[in-house]
């Protein structure tokens, strides 16, 4: 005989089930927020932008970008994350929100993994490894060999302790067996004017920062990280194909919702972003900011997250990085 308690329990597992069902064909009746969590007029605040805007076109109701700073993009992730799963609120999330944070910050206020729904990643950008033109090393193999041959002599700037360019230099490094000195600057622009003063001989950062610069001759491209070349920079080996295989940095950008989403709303905005990608416009805006398109599923930017965790934890782990 079925007890009082287990058919109270069936009604509200199918009132629930009920109530995501409306919620999600109903959605949106009012404007949606996105939050990045850095500040406005980089790249991954103009990218959230690009595609908000189709969005409030799509949907026929606002898309708003908001901006919440602080903490290499965790105050305004753990904001999402304790956000209702209505899908009011959204994350444009980056390699540092769901990567690299979580190997940094020793109490992250939000799980990168548990704590989210992720819908697509947008766009990736490779980093793009460079030297100053007085390093006499032309490609990869000859600037590990420069290296190795006098050990500590190379210094490599990075945006900060513990930043995404921090990392991938520490990367690099584990990968190839040589030593270079850190130095960290107080952001991207900084680092890379560092380099180009040859204050430091070594950056690793992405296109919009290098760009001006390598091809006004002030800085040479090495390689760039991604796994194969980049349509950024096309004559540019990769590092994995110049003497170290498996190597891969990319800087990212890809929405999320806060864990418990309904899936119809989840695949909606799939959906919408997906076709947003698509179009010309949208591709050209991108593509000038140095961006390569993704516009993956649900799933394959859930197995990358999970992927991007555990590489950078297991580098600060191996390496004994402290960053206090």
């Amino acid at each position: 005989m079925v007890s009082l308690a287990t058919v109270r329990a069936v009604a509200l597992a199918i009132l629930a089930v009920t109530c995501h069902q409306a919620q999600a064909q109903s959605w949106p009746d009012r404007p949606i927020r996105v939050i990045v969590p850095f500040s406005a007029g980089g790249s991954n605040d103009l990218t959230a932008r690009v595609i908000a805007e189709k969005l409030s076109q799509a949907f026929g109701q606002p898309v708003l970008v908001e901006n919440r700073v602080g903490a290499g993009g965790s105050i305004g992730a753990d904001a999402v994350a304790k956000s209702p799963p209505d899908g009011y609120t959204l994350l444009q999330a980056s390699g540092s929100t769901h990567g690299g944070n979580s190997a940094v910050y020793k109490a992250l206020p939000y799980d990168p993994v548990r704590d989210f729904a992720p819908i697509s990643m947008l766009v990736r950008t490779p980093f793009i490894l460079a030297v100053h033109p007085s390093v006499p090393a032309n490609n990869v193999r000859e600037l590990v060999a420069l290296a190795k041959a006098s050990p500590g002599k190379l210094n490599y700037a990075s945006f900060g302790t513990g930043s995404s360019s921090h990392l991938v230099a520490e990367l690099f490094k584990t990968m190839t067996g040589i030593d270079m000195v850190h130095v960290p600057y107080k952001g991207s622009a900084p680092a890379v004017v560092g380099t180009v003063s040859g204050e430091t001989q070594v950056v690793f950062d992405v296109i919009n920062t290098t760009g001006p610069h390598i091809k006004a001759g002030r800085l040479k491209a090495l390689a760039v990280g991604t796994a194969t070349r980049s349509p950024v920079l096309p004559d540019t080996p990769t590092v994995a194909e110049s003497g170290v295989p498996g190597f891969e940095a990319t800087v990212f950008f890809g929405w999320l919702a806060p864990a418990g989403t309904p899936r119809p709303i989840i695949d909606r905005l799939h959906r919408e972003i997906v076709r947003a990608l698509a179009l010309p416009d949208v591709r050209e805006k991108l593509a000038g900011m140095g961006n390569e398109v993704v516009g993956n599923t649900p799933e394959q930017f859930s197995t990358q997250i999970v992927a991007e965790v555990a590489k950078w934890q297991k580098l600060v782990r191996e390496r004994g990085l402290k960053f206090e």
